[in-house]
């Protein structure tokens, strides 16, 4: 039996994770791989730092490669160990810990360390660099407790710096050296028109301003320019540029430059020793953007595999800035000369600003701000050097305009080649999209993310993926999970949910007014989902507005074909008394009730109760103890148990003390859709867990937890989330579940479609395998059931609740709809 290579990669970041996926496509098993990686956890995607920090995305929202895919690729992952020596003559590396692994083949991915400008107080406490996850979390801290902020540098990372410390709530202030911001990538108008956008968003920006000092006595106070002028700060982040991490290299005796030489093949002047990403100079460059990290990847996995066709060779990449609100793209060179021409389209009513640079008839840079739908199509005559004579005078207006009359934007997208670029960061193709989805059978966007990495980066070219699905798809193409709310609004159910926690909206209005609604109130659609994000995000704050609920929901009871309502009465896990039974005849017979029918989930249900009986059903059914059965609600509905232990002879737990601790914990909240458990007392299953949103198989060795079945209009079996020991290891884990759905889930989204939407590895990874993650969920769903635990029968019966019954009429909501 041949044994493995040994490969050992120094980093775990975004080039190295992507070199590893290659391999394992290419030649599962070949290598048993060992990672050293300085940080403290798995590989995440460093371009989404930015959302991170302005509170759009969380860490875990941006991890590549989870704790589950080590473990299923046999990667062995030192993690907060940093390797101090290269032993090229015993072929091993050491870290500062002691560890020391054997190579047959060494991966240096040492990445770049932040510029420090060499100015006095620049080692202050309060002076952060925004390089990782660590400054991220710094710079989180400090927006809790402290006012101001300046950001030195107005590039890239410093106004997605500026833009998130903004939206935590701080004063910004961006100092930039040159007389416009992103001087590398845009003309002067474009950075006139980027700066207009920051400071239509309050940041403040100073350009022509050159750093002299950094001010404080034990911590930063402030920053003073050359011009003298003094600008107060509670914290300063450097955001002035990288440079190669080559200290590890240079020490092994390795040729570097700039960066670690290493040939088109990723080879360093050491044969089995290669680099790649931000350390590596390749024919005299180096680079601080993905997509030539990516394309470094590629070429060092096929090499590994002993293909040697496979070169880098250099490519301009567009450049975009990840900052809400604010679309640039610019790509090549844009620079003045005798031998070139421009075309330029300004519409200041707009903000829309274009300029192709041309050299003999050819583009050969582009600047587009406010309108960038046209950026991949200007890529591509670039990339094949395109003669534009024949359309010069619509050029500008983009592909939409060519050959007369203006395109459909679909039409647009059809036409584009199939080598035509769509996903810079990736260097993902159309063909490859569309071969994808055709031959692998995708049908939605994270599909299409999986199986081709388009769109899973930066995430600036969703929209022409999105395209390129309706025209593969055609009428089979269910876009769901990217079609907007509806037409009040262009945004999506998780751009909503997104932004509603960005910006700190509150109210129904206000998200209507941030989000620039295109109705004045909404319609229903929207209002019930924004309704229920709010009540969601922010328990303690928003007052749940009943006129944006169903008219189930608004009534507390359930709506029939002739008018007339059902009232169902909570029942404990199924379980009832004699008294109870009692109090639910005298109701029947008190009110006429003219059928009571036994629910599928061990309930009772009375219909055909008028309206106006209601409260007086519900005042006599209170007497007897009973609450809302709320079997109307986007919320929990009911937990079917069996009998467990208590009478069964095949029971081997508690099922029914199991069922009733989850629904007294948890009745009340609302949730996307609706929810419905079910705890089995054994393998026989007799409460039919495992066809529920959630449910609890009991076995000798504890409580098997099982996930998103379907018993309605679809058909599913769960899937198995994990086997926990104890009753209240189950009761933490599934209250995780339920508030990691509520979180996450659009609005009548039910959990099974939710988690095969997310994936269901994904979710067991955060439920199961991350326990400060898992503690968390549960933590925000016990703070929200302070609020959300309230009887609305009760309620209204004793006056609390006012809301009448009325039909919203004047948003369209229909009197029955559900």
């Amino acid at each position: 039996m041949t044994s493995k290579e040994r490969l050992v990669i120094i980093g775990n970041g975004m080039a190295p994770g992507r070199m590893m996926d290659e391999l394992f496509e290419r030649a599962p098993g070949r290598y048993e791989v060992t990672v050293f990686n300085a940080e403290p956890r798995v590989n995440y995607d460093r371009i989404m730092l930015s959302p991170v920090l302005s509170g759009e995305k969380a860490y875990e929202d941006i991890i590549i490669h989870g704790d589950q895919w080590y473990a299923d690729h046999g990667v062995t992952l030192h993690r907060g160990e940093k390797i101090v020596t290269i032993d090229r003559t015993a072929k091993t590396v050491t870290s500062d810990k002691g560890t020391v692994a054997a190579y047959d083949k060494l991966v240096i991915a040492t990445g770049s360390n932040p510029f420090i400008i060499p100015v006095p107080g620049a080692d202050l406490p309060g002076v952060i660099t925004y390089r990782d996850l660590d400054d991220v979390e710094k710079m989180l801290e400090a927006s809790r407790t402290r006012k101001r902020a300046i950001v030195i540098g107005g590039g890239l990372l410093g106004l997605e710096a500026a833009a998130g410390l903004k939206m935590q709530g701080m004063d910004v202030t961006v100092i930039h050296v040159m007389p416009t911001l992103m001087e590398r990538q845009l003309d002067p108008a474009g950075g006139y028109l980027l700066q207009k956008a920051m400071e239509d968003r309050g940041i403040e920006v100073r350009t022509k301003a050159n750093t002299k000092a950094i001010i404080g006595d034990g911590h930063v106070e402030g920053i003073e320019l050359a011009s003298g002028e003094i600008i107060p700060a509670d914290i300063v982040v450097m955001a002035v540029g990288i440079r190669p991490n080559t200290g590890l290299a240079q020490e092994a005796g390795l040729a570097c430059n700039r960066g670690i030489v290493v040939n088109n093949a990723m080879q360093t002047s050491d044969g089995v020793i290669f680099s790649l990403g931000e350390c590596a100079e390749v024919d005299g460059q180096v680079y601080g953007i993905v997509a030539p990290l990516y394309e470094m990847a590629r070429v060092l996995a096929a090499h590994l595999c002993d293909d040697t066709s496979s070169v880098f060779v250099h490519a301009d990449t567009p450049t975009k800035l990840k900052v809400t609100g604010i679309n640039l793209f610019s790509l090549g060179d844009f620079g003045e000369g005798d031998d070139r021409e421009e075309i330029v389209l300004r519409d200041a009513t707009s903000g829309v600003y274009k300029r192709l640079i041309l050299k003999d008839n050819r583009i050969i840079g582009t600047v587009l701000f406010g309108d960038v739908a046209d950026g991949a199509w200007f890529n591509d005559l670039k990339k094949k050097a395109t003669d534009i004579s024949e359309m010069r005078e619509t050029l500008i207006f983009g592909q939409s305009y060519q050959g007369g009359a203006p395109l459909d934007p679909m039409a647009a997208v059809a036409a584009l080649p199939d080598d035509a670029e769509i996903c810079g960061c990736n260097g993902i193709c159309k063909g490859k999209i569309t071969g994808a989805i055709t031959e692998k059978g995708l049908t939605s966007l994270d599909d299409v993310r999986a199986h081709t990495k388009a769109s899973a980066s930066c995430g600036t070219c969703t929209g022409l993926v999105e395209q390129l699905m309706a025209l593969t798809l055609g009428d089979t193409y269910n876009p769901a999970a990217v079609q907007p709310m509806c037409g009040c609004t262009d945004l999506g159910h998780d751009d909503v949910r997104r932004l509603i926690k960005a910006k700190e909206l509150k109210s129904i209005p206000a998200v209507m007014q941030e989000l620039e609604w295109k109705s004045s109130c909404g319609c229903a659609k929207c209002r019930p989902a924004l309704n229920y994000y709010l009540v969601c995000d922010w328990p303690d704050e928003y007052a749940d507005d009943y006129q944006s609920r169903f008219i189930n929901e608004r009534v507390h009871a359930n709506i029939q074909k002739d008018g007339t309502y059902s009232v169902v009465p909570r029942m404990w896990g199924g379980v009832t008394s004699s008294k109870e039974l009692r109090a639910i005849a005298d109701v029947v017979d008190k009110f006429n009730i003219p059928t009571v029918k036994c629910t599928g989930g061990q309930r009772i249900d009375m219909l055909g109760i008028k309206k106006e009986d209601l409260p007086a059903v519900w005042a006599d059914l209170g007497k007897a103890g009973f609450v809302s059965g709320q079997a109307y609600a986007k919320g929990l509905r009911t937990v079917k148990t069996c009998v467990g232990t208590d009478w069964c002879r095949f029971g081997t737990q508690d099922s029914t003390g199991l069922g009733i601790k989850l629904e007294k914990f948890m009745w009340g909240s609302w949730t996307p859709a609706k929810v419905k458990l079910a705890v089995s007392g054994c393998p026989r299953n007799c409460a039919e867990a495992t066809c529920k949103d959630v449910g609890v198989v009991c076995v000798d060795s504890g409580f098997e937890i099982h996930f998103a079945g379907a018993a309605g209009l679809d058909i599913k079996g769960t899937e198995v989330l994990g086997l926990v020991k104890t009753e209240e290891e189950a009761l933490e884990y599934i209250v995780a579940l339920t508030q990691m759905y509520r979180e996450q889930g659009r609005y009548l989204e039910r959990i099974y479609k939710w988690a095969k939407r997310i994936g269901y590895d994904e979710v067991r990874r955060q439920i199961m395998d991350d326990a400060d993650k898992r503690k968390a969920y549960f933590d925000r769903f016990v703070f929200s059931q302070k609020f959300a635990q309230v009887d609305p029968w009760s309620e209204r019966v004793s006056g609390k609740d006012k809301h009448e019954f009325r039909p919203m009429a004047t948003i369209g909501f229909p009197e029955a709809a559900e």
